[in-house]
């Protein structure tokens, strides 16, 4: 672009950004806890900004999910390619075209986008970002177990009010990456802790009816990932000392397939390490992917480049476990619904997502001076399936199991409740009698979590030592994961294509082929009112553990066909 052609776009953009708005205006800023500022960036550093645009046939997208994902659908399991998706939503021309001289004239470059169009990727000065996004200030900061540097602005960030027709939002600039899930106290039974043997292959393949033959044929393309946005890595070394200790009762795989992203040199992290023996436990000799804090730079937000990757791969496994999660409260509106329009591409390609609901029970929060519940997101998207935590009743033996305390669950102050749950969400807020008062949730919102599985006692090895009593709802997501790639397994192997978005199925079941967790409260807040007890488990769906958990043969009957 010659000179004088810049000079008019930047004097164009500075007559279009005396008109303004901010287009997270609900987005909150708080430097969470253990980071500090390390001061302003300077002007001439690059960074690298993403520009969520705006997307089309939205209305469409949802109706073709329902029909592929929904089992009484002549269109069941006919799901998009991604080529499809990129047809249906991609941003018009005329947003392609205004985004694109927005930016060029600001002086943005190696700009890359994805296969729908609807995200761009690019790299400017600090100097430039600044002037492109008024009221953004960057600063670096320093913080997580893992002294991770990232860049952002404390203060909002303003777009030229022409472009609201056209940018969803901006990322890179407020959220910060997650935090490790909330560490559970040491058992209370002090004195007996060394009797508990803890949660091993051979004791969730026990309670879950796995025998030696349920592992993945190895004949199939089936594969399964998990993806992690913690600064945290997974030794391969770990996962084969895991699999020698723990995995010789079944034929398993000791190596990942691929990772996608950064794998540093560092210690292993023990929720890195969790994940993947959890998930290649239950999903054994399949075929397994990770996504590592991919393609991190410090300006650059884990979780969205997971979405960003999901968004340029035509060929992506099967099944996703993300132990990921963040206050519904904590994210701007538009994040949260450009979000889960994510979600819905990936249900339409016959994706199935599944999240962690939490390890904070029912959550607790103060809005001017009264007490409410916390909903947690992705766990509270309709578009996921979101997976709770129970313990065993007796825990030193393979029992029936109970809500496991921490088991994150509720409803969503954001999403309404989706029609596929409307059935037993009212039948469970009619029947219990446990329930909290009214005005600490929202009834009519989506509530969750769909399933639960073991979440407590764990044994992880890493950097090459066995650890145990590890344990959270990131246990049990990867490992109901795994229990779908191998129903996964027998579908494709019988000709059906694979499971997608499970929730409307699982939904119009019932609930068959899980064991229903009727007994046990999770944790909410502390006050006179409640407590600390959030909501209680009973028969059929429940906020604390959803249908219930795997009992394999029961459900890849249930699901195998059609």
């Amino acid at each position: 672009m010659g000179l004088q052609a810049r000079l008019l776009g930047l004097l164009a953009l500075v007559i279009a950004g005396k008109c303004t708005y901010n287009p997270e205006p609900d987005q909150r800023w708080m430097l969470p806890p253990g980071w500090v500022s390390l001061g302003r960036v300077d002007p001439e550093e690059e960074l690298s900004l993403t520009f969520a645009l705006k997307q089309r046939n939205l209305e469409r997208l949802s109706e073709l999910v329902q029909a592929v994902s929904d089992p009484s659908s002549p269109q069941y399991g006919k799901y998009l390619t991604l080529e499809d998706v990129a047809e249906l939503v991609q941003p018009s021309p005329l947003t392609l075209l205004t985004v694109q001289k927005w930016l060029s004239a600001a002086g943005a470059r190696n700009c890359d986008s994805v296969t729908t169009q609807d995200f761009l990727t690019c790299w400017l000065s600090v100097r430039q970002a600044e002037l492109l996004l008024p009221g953004a200030e960057f600063h670096r900061y320093v913080g997580g177990p893992t002294k991770t540097h990232v860049i952002r602005s404390p203060h909002p960030y303003q777009l030229p009010q022409a472009l609201a027709p056209h940018v969803d939002f901006v990322g890179g600039l407020h959220r910060f990456p997650p935090s490790s899930p909330r560490q559970r106290p040491e058992p209370q039974q002090v004195g007996t802790v060394s009797l508990h043997l803890g949660v091993t292959p051979s004791v969730l393949r026990q309670r879950y009816n796995l025998t030696a033959k349920d592992v993945g044929s190895g004949t199939t393309n089936n594969s399964q990932a998990c993806a992690q946005f913690l600064e945290q890595y997974f030794h391969n070394s770990d996962l084969t000392e895991f699999m020698r200790l723990f995995g010789g009762s079944f034929t398993h795989q000791a190596s990942v397939a691929k990772v996608v992203g950064k794998q540093g040199r560092g210690r292993a992290g023990i929720e890195a390490s969790l994940d993947v023996e959890c998930l290649m436990s239950a999903g054994a000799n399949i075929s397994t992917w990770v996504y590592s804090s991919p393609g991190r730079h410090e300006a650059q937000e884990p979780f969205l480049q997971w979405l960003l990757l999901l968004s340029n791969e035509s060929s992506l496994p099967h099944v996703h476990t993300v132990s990921y999660g963040d206050d519904e409260d904590s994210l701007s509106s538009i994040y949260i619904q450009r979000v889960n329009t994510e979600f819905m591409k990936a249900a339409a390609r016959g994706l199935t997502l599944l999240f962690a609901s939490g390890d904070t029970g029912a959550g607790c929060w103060s809005v001017s001076g009264r007490h409410k519940f916390r909903p947690s997101f992705p766990a509270s998207s309709p578009y996921v399936t979101t997976v709770g935590g129970t313990s065993f009743k007796n825990p030193f033996l393979i029992t029936d199991e109970v809500v496991d305390y921490i088991s994150g669950g509720g409803f969503s102050n954001v999403f309404p409740r989706p029609p596929y749950q409307e059935e037993a969400v009212a039948q469970f807020l009619k029947s219990s009698s446990h329930l909290p008062p009214s005005s600490y949730f929202n009834a009519s919102g989506r509530a969750y979590p769909d399933v639960a599985a073991l979440s407590d006692g764990y044994w992880v090895v890493s950097n090459m030592v066995p650890i145990p009593w590890v344990s959270g709802t990131s246990a049990s997501t990867p490992v109901f994961g795994g229990i779908l790639s191998l129903i996964n397994e027998h579908r494709i192997l019988n000709g059906r294509p694979p499971l997608g978005f499970l929730n409307p199925r699982l939904y119009q079941q019932h609930g068959t082929g899980l064991f229903d967790v009727t007994h046990g409260c999770h944790e909410s807040c502390l006050n006179e009112e409640v407590e600390g007890q959030g909501f209680c488990s009973g028969p059929g769906w429940d906020p604390v553990t959803g249908w219930g958990t795997p009992n394999f043969p029961a459900l890849l009957k249930t699901l195998l066909n059609p």
